[in-house]
């Protein structure tokens, strides 16, 4: 069947689905007794008022569907929630998944998207982690990327010029300095980093070190039967160097305390973190969130001035669902990166990197977005492989070993080959 007829014949059954959910089911009251009811599960704890405040918008212009989100993050275990959710049968109708080894995970519940208008909308590239054959298993959230967030009234008082920081040996020069001057700067600090959160290091901070080794290519990683530590060196130091000059007890700093406690009080001078803090640093010190804060690269040798860019989630639908909340779920989703108020949501409440054409990129409204952008533009960027790792919880094991590393449970060596193991095993 055409596409144009296919996709007609979708908006004709939504319409008489959210017809239904409105007419009068009878009795004294004459009012509707069912909608079409859209259940969301989703990692990203960060946008999830705006996003329930996008949902509403919907429901105004669909009266005949309830949506109901749920969003976990912020210390609780998204994906072992999620697996917990479909194994008692509570099974949400829209879900999000990281890359191709969630992907694989989830394959029976994943319903092609490949007909709905946000597929054809996506950045080239960016469906690749979630594309098997001809059908679309996911679509995009949003670009990110993710570095040094620094406070740029910090800097301009320590005398230090962020755009001089390009090697290790600058990074390093310039912590001590910040470190020495943390009276007069008024500062606890120059990080703070959330040691207790596994993904930090186990995901993010060794993805900048992992990617040269796999080309900068998810599918390579995915695919690659062992890792190799090529810049073990690099990790471990940059990893050192966030610990000591931490708040301390690193092991006992979570995510929440990083970004609304030390940071955007302004309590210490850097964090490794990534544009997604743009609205709780926004809720907490507006004027602070817009005018104060950029992003400096990871040191990377080779790749020096170059920060990871990539597609960190992908909103997958349930096929178990029933044809009619299929395909109102699908419509959701077009609706949200392609109606006018969906558009606006995404660029200005959500504060996204848009993945998809049809955007005016210049209206990009926060500082971070716009310079992770522009390294994106300029092609400064390195791979998002870290969706690639193995579907064992492998960026969670690491994590776990670095946390042992930090406790003098584990030497480096032994994070190492142990790491190297765990990768190895569900390949053989």
């Amino acid at each position: 069947m055409n596409k144009v007829y296919v996709k007609i014949a979708f908006a004709l059954v939504v319409a008489s689905i959210l017809l239904a959910g409105c007419v009068s089911t009878g009795g004294e009251s004459g009012v509707a007794s069912e909608k079409i009811t859209i259940e969301i599960v989703q990692g990203k704890v960060e946008f999830a008022k705006q996003f329930e405040s996008l949902a509403e918008s919907y429901e105004e212009e669909n009266p005949g569907v309830d949506i109901k989100i749920t969003s976990v993050g912020g210390g609780t275990d998204y994906l072992t929630s999620l697996k917990t959710r479909f194994s008692s049968g509570e099974e949400p109708e829209i879900f999000s998944i990281a890359g191709p080894s969630e992907a694989e995970q989830f394959r029976q519940y994943l319903t092609d998207l490949s007909d709905t208008d946000a597929a054809d909308l996506a950045l080239e590239g960016s469906l690749a982690g979630v594309t098997e054959g001809d059908e679309v298993l996911g679509l995009p959230f949003n670009q990110e990327g993710y570095g040094f967030i620094y406070n740029k009234n910090i800097f301009e008082q320590a005398g230090i010029d962020p755009n001089e920081i390009i090697t290790y040996g600058d990074l390093e020069n310039a912590v001590k300095t910040l470190d020495s001057k943390k009276e007069e700067l008024g500062i606890e600090a120059v990080f703070a980093y959330p040691a207790k959160e596994k993904w930090v290091g186990g995901n993010h901070l060794s993805n900048v070190y992992l990617a040269p080794e796999f080309n900068h290519n998810v599918t390579e990683a995915y695919n690659a039967d062992t890792v190799t530590f090529e810049k073990s060196d690099e990790l471990k130091r940059v990893f050192d160097l966030q610990n000591e000059y931490s708040v301390q007890p690193t092991l006992s700093l979570d995510y929440s305390q990083q970004v609304e406690e030390y940071f955007s009080l302004q309590k210490v001078a850097i964090i490794q973190q990534g544009n997604w803090v743009y609205p709780s640093v926004q809720e907490m010190d507006p004027e602070f969130a817009a005018n104060s804060i950029g992003i400096l690269p990871i040191p990377v040798e080779g790749y020096e001035g170059s920060i990871p860019v990539g597609i960190p989630n992908y909103w997958a639908v349930n096929s178990n669902s029933d044809e009619e909340v299929i395909e109102v779920s699908k419509d959701f989703l077009d609706w949200m990166y392609t109606s006018e108020t969906g558009k606006d949501y995404v660029l200005n409440e959500f504060n996204f990197i848009p993945a998809y054409e049809g955007y005016d990129t210049e209206k990009i409204s926060d500082p971070l977005s716009q310079d992770i952008y522009d390294y994106a533009s300029e092609g400064n960027t390195i791979g998002w492989v870290f969706a690639g790792y193995p579907s064992n919880a492998w960026g969670d094991i690491l994590g776990a070993n670095m946390q042992k590393y930090l406790s003098d449970e584990m030497t480096w060596e032994e994070l190492i080959e142990d790491s190297i193991a765990k990768w190895e095993e569900p390949r053989q």
